[in-house]
């Protein structure tokens, strides 16, 4: 973590630490870069800590299977060697040029950051849930209203009300129903947006009765006190109302995406991506690159293991601008080792 000072100076600031920013500081430390890292939510991890970090991933190489709070764990360990500097809960306001060849970062808290390079790791941007339009809910977000799941646990012995009809909404529903005392699910339609086997699921489970599957019906409202939920109103398209008793509220409406203040920092962009040199990872300002899957390039593949590859690139591109006078000895991690931790 940020160690309280508010002005500070670095090789590379990374903005983002969502598993391709974390890997991209074991790069960047791998050729002597030290880093500083901002991300603007209170912990590391992006969307595999803030949205699914129970849900597992089959396509990392050699985990034939790891849950995302685990890569997550891992790839911090991975950078802890190189003793990067976190500033979590931080988003950045400003990036400009100054003399000498430094950018200036400027976050929300008034940390200001110098650095000779920036790696845009970016992910989706700046993202958070679709809320529905209800009266009143915000005084039980965060209580008894989640748009994410970060503790699978704390749902055990619950009432809980899923509404939606993706993946999202689908996934969970199967996931909670093993441990929830009751799980409904609120869906305009009868048919759900998820992949066919998990739907198919949903309504074997709920033709056992493990699973109150309130179709066709949408999220009206909600009773309770004091930021507890004690039932969840939904109505039917001819206005017909149902009660529900709900201890728990998921809504999975979806997530509002954007850049955020990285749109205004002059960055040639395509389709609200960063356009980037494939071979290079840089981006139309000299000393920015960017990796994971804020950018774009011709052939771009949006997967993990592909920003992991970006940002081995983007370090040694950094690496160059930042130490033309030594060139890189390109050499294995076998050879080169890494500090202790």
């Amino acid at each position: 973590m940020s160690n309280g000072h508010t002005h500070h100076q670095t090789d590379v600031v990374i903005v983002g630490a969502g598993p391709v920013g974390l890997f991209a500081v074991f790069e960047c430390g791998m050729v002597r870069l030290n880093c500083h890292v901002v991300d603007v939510l209170d912990d590391v991890g992006g969307q595999c800590t803030a949205l699914y970090p129970e849900k597992p991933i089959y396509d990392i190489p050699g985990f034939p299977r790891v849950a995302a709070a685990e890569l997550i764990v891992r790839l911090r360990a991975q950078a802890a060697p190189f003793k990067p500097v976190y500033h979590l809960g931080e988003q950045v306001q400003a990036l400009e040029p100054e003399t000498g060849g430094f950018w200036r970062l400027t976050t929300s808290k008034g940390t200001v950051i110098q650095a000779k390079a920036v790696v845009v790791a970016a992910g989706v941007g700046a993202f958070g849930p679709n809320r529905p339009p209800i009266d009143g809910i915000e005084a039980y977000e965060g209580k008894s209203v989640f748009y994410y799941v970060t503790q699978r646990e704390i749902f055990r012995g619950k009432r809980v009300v899923i509404a939606g009809g993706g993946d999202t909404a689908v996934d969970w529903a199967l996931s909670l129903s093993e441990i929830a005392a009751q799980v409904s699910v609120i869906h305009r339609r009868d048919k759900f947006r998820a992949a066919p086997e998990s739907e198919a699921r949903l309504k074997t489970l709920a033709k056992e009765g493990k699973i109150d599957l309130v179709v066709p019906y949408q999220l009206q409202g909600l009773e309770g006190a004091d930021g507890q939920l004690t039932s969840v109103i939904a109505s039917s398209l001819d206005g017909a109302e149902k009660k529900i008793a709900a201890d728990m509220l998921l809504p999975f409406f979806g997530l509002s995406m954007s850049l955020g203040p990285i749109a205004d920092w002059g960055l040639a962009l395509e389709r609200n991506q960063v356009a980037v040199d494939a071979a290079t990872l840089a981006t139309s300002k000299p000393g920015i690159f960017a990796v994971g899957d804020v950018v774009t390039y011709p052939g771009k593949l949006k997967l993990i293991l592909t920003g992991f590859s970006e940002a081995a690139i983007a370090a040694r591109s950094a690496y160059a601008l930042i130490r033309p006078e030594t060139p890189l000895h390109f050499e294995y991690s076998t050879t080169a080792g890494v500090p202790d931790a």
